[in-house]
């Protein structure tokens, strides 16, 4: 190869890895706001008010969608350029625990829910961190070598 088609192939790696990236940033930003949403339809239901609890279902599949993208793009992105995995890890965890957060939005089930409310929001954000502050430990020039 000669030095142009290597520098172009970088270069061509280095435009899919920073759309990715973006895309991650995006879709954590997304989720983190998604959980807000959430703890501000919250009061709304607990004083029984029936739009608050239509908004909060629907910010439910909205948190699941996101999460789960998330999960997705973070796994993505590490098999790609490689690194830590624990955002990979932290954000599949967060996606499972929307479901158990979900099946835990009841009267009896409340003393469950808000705590579980904490931790997506402090596990989402944590992932939001590091996809915007985190640096890859691999060469951002060569590809990740699969074993």
């Amino acid at each position: 190869m000669t030095d142009h088609t290597v520098t172009a192939a970088r270069a061509g790696n280095a435009a899919r890895r920073s759309g990715q990236v973006n895309a991650l940033r995006a879709v954590a930003l997304l989720a983190v706001l998604a959980i807000l949403w959430q703890g501000a339809t919250a009061g709304g239901i607990l004083m029984r008010n029936r739009p608050s609890f239509e908004l909060h279902e629907g910010g439910a599949i909205a948190v699941h969608v996101l999460t789960g993208l998330t999960a997705i793009i973070a796994f993505l992105q590490w098999r790609r350029v490689g690194g830590a995995l624990w955002p990979t890890v932290l954000a599949a965890a967060v996606f499972a625990a929307s479901f158990v957060q979900a099946a835990l939005g009841h009267d009896e089930t409340l003393w469950a829910h808000v705590p579980g409310a904490l931790l997506l929001m402090l596990g989402s954000a944590a992932v939001l961190v590091q996809a915007l502050c985190g640096r890859s430990t691999s060469d951002p020039g060569l590809p990740r070598q699969s074993s």
